[in-house]
């Protein structure tokens, strides 16, 4: 270590292992520091239906941050991305266009895609301002072959938007009224980067291979419902978390007990048409409870794998080097994606959801995010290949 390896981030008193903070505590490769952000105009809003993805992430093992930003439109799937080396500072969260400023830690922050020539159908200058306190969420843990391969902490966070949003030279207009969204910070280990050679892996065929993910961020008038559900091939759980944040800050956060899901899918492929979740709260003392329940229906789908760098394509993947700078827009019509990719990347859903708890409903909307790839037989899917009927 040398002199070199400081940054102005050292001059804070928030270091956690004997480093300076530009190094982190782990020499894994699949180390990585994470924003996510997601914003869409209310559907009972009358505006047209989209929905814009944000993210931003650095690799310091890798020396690399990247960005991406993918908006879908109607048919229209558009991405803007980029990537740099990372360098000493890892409080610069700028990658090319891209920046992120905390305007107020787990409060308010700015996301700003600048014009420019590399990505001349998007930009935008947003602010996000949050509605509830922050959720720390479960540890999600996981290992193969003795390996982690999964070690991450993450919190969310529901709010609103505000600032503008350029569309091919068309300005629109983004209000706290109107935007709504949610947004993640994650880190730890996962899979990142260039793929590594298989190994044993390869030749272990005793288990079969599956990534069953559910995510949703629901935003109703006095709460946000957050669950989080990872199962293998047998559903067994990985991780699972389900917490009621209330928009009142004087009440408590609400543990929900264990959720459950009933997934229904689009004939010829494994997109969700109508989601149930059910939450097994913990009974009060002397007394019993219902059931917490609710129904999620997709309104607009956005193929956050494609382009963005979550592993699709061999040519940009996150972490991955792509040389001192690049910066690069990529734009197709949603319904030419090919069917493999729909069903090998986490889909993230604009959708309606009711909420039905002793006796009463309410409605509300947000993110449900859904990956159903590999083998996953509870729902038909016995093979890689097999699709809904």
């Amino acid at each position: 270590m040398n002199a070199s390896d400081l940054s102005p981030s050292d001059d804070y008193p928030i270091h956690q292992v004997p480093e300076v903070l530009r190094h982190v505590g782990t020499s894994d490769r699949n180390f990585y520091d994470r924003y996510y952000f997601n914003c869409a105009p209310t559907l009972g809003s009358g505006a047209e239906p989209m929905l814009l993805i944000i993210g931003m992430g650095q690799y310091p093992n890798l020396g690399v941050a990247d960005a991406f930003a993918v908006l879908r439109r109607g048919d229209d799937h558009l991405v803007a991305r980029a990537s740099k080396a990372l360098g000493a500072d890892r409080m610069d969260t700028s990658v090319g266009p891209f920046r992120i400023e905390v305007i107020e830690g787990l409060r308010a922050l700015r996301v700003v895609l600048a014009p420019s020539e590399d990505t001349p159908d998007l930009s935008f200058d947003l602010t996000f301002t949050a509605a509830v306190p922050a959720r720390l969420e479960a540890r999600h843990f996981d290992r193969a072959l003795g390996r982690v391969t999964f070690d991450t902490q993450r919190f969310v966070q529901a709010g609103s938007w505000r600032g503008h949003l350029i569309v091919e030279g068309g300005s629109i207009a983004v209000t706290d009224e109107m935007w709504i969204g949610n947004r993640d910070r994650s880190w730890g280990v996962r899979p990142i980067g260039e793929p590594e050679p298989p190994g044993r892996r390869a030749a272990e065929t005793a288990e079969p291979s599956c990534f069953f993910w559910i995510y949703a961020v629901l935003q109703f008038d006095d709460a946000v419902i957050i669950t989080i559900m990872q199962e293998d091939a047998r559903g067994r759980r990985i991780v699972e978390d389900a917490t009621r944040v209330w928009r009142d800050p004087a009440r408590e956060p609400e543990h929900l007990g264990r959720p459950e899901h009933a997934l229904t899918f689009h004939p010829g492929g494994r997109e969700v048409s109508r989601a149930v979740l059910t939450f097994h709260r913990p009974l009060p003392e002397g007394g019993t409870r219902e059931a917490l329940r609710v129904e999620c229906t997709p309104v607009l789908a956005s193929y956050i794998g494609v382009g963005t760098g979550y592993g699709l394509e061999q040519d940009w993947r996150h972490g991955m080097w792509q040389g001192a700078l690049a910066v690069q827009q990529l734009r197709q019509p949603a319904s030419s994606i090919e069917d493999w990719k729909r069903m090998f990347c986490p889909i993230d859903n604009l959708a309606r959801c009711t909420l039905t708890e002793d006796g009463r409903t309410s409605t509300g909307e947000g993110l449900f995010e859904v990956a159903v790839i590999g083998t996953y037989p509870r729902y038909g899917f016995d093979d890689i290949g097999a699709v809904a009927p």
